[in-house]
């Protein structure tokens, strides 16, 4: 299995890191594309040590640029997911504007029927954003706000990004245990 991660300009790098490494637990290839803004986010969020350990964790890098190999149809991969996905990357998938390696890619997932997450981290919404990501949902993208749940009773961080990582990688269909599930009321 090989996944592109896109990573764009929006806050929220933490949760890009912490999927390429339980990517690389599993043994799943990780493609790694930041765009520009994406990698100065990365960088303030997480350091410079922080953007390498990302590189480090990726099986293949590429520029964002539209001369990366999987930009086609015809390249080989089984998905893909835009981690944090701002809302410029977003509105464009949404209307298939391809003027990056990320948005070219995701219109590529969505044609060939492909799994396409899209992770916003922004905070309140405008009509625009839920048209936006409404019309992305109907062209075939999983929009998955990085939205944390509590019940499971975080200790800190981690389980906040362990929690909105792990529903990546369920709604993808790959078996984690990187979060404690809803089992019900206690009693």
């Amino acid at each position: 299995m090989k996944l592109i991660i896109g990573v764009t300009g929006a806050s929220g790098s933490r949760y890009a890191l912490r999927l390429l490494e339980a990517l690389k637990d599993k043994g799943i290839g990780r493609v790694l594309i930041m765009s520009k803004n994406g990698k100065a986010i990365a960088k303030h969020e997480l350091g410079e040590e922080g953007v390498r350990r990302m590189r480090e964790l990726s099986s293949e890098e590429y520029p964002n640029d539209l001369a990366c190999p999987y930009i086609s149809g015809s390249s080989k991969f089984d998905g893909m997911v835009v981690v944090p996905c701002s809302m410029k990357t977003l509105s464009e998938i949404s209307i298939g504007y391809s003027s990056s390696a990320i948005s070219r890619i995701a219109d590529v997932a969505l044609k060939e029927g492909r799994p396409l997450v899209l992770v916003p981290r922004e905070t309140p919404l405008s009509s625009i954003h839920l048209e936006n990501m409404l019309r992305a949902s109907r062209a075939g993208a999983i929009i998955l706000p990085a939205m944390p749940a509590f019940y499971m009773g975080p200790k800190g961080i981690d389980d906040l990004v362990d929690f909105v990582v792990g529903r990546i990688l369920d709604v993808l269909g790959i078996e984690n245990d990187l979060y404690r599930r809803w089992v019900g009321w206690a009693t």
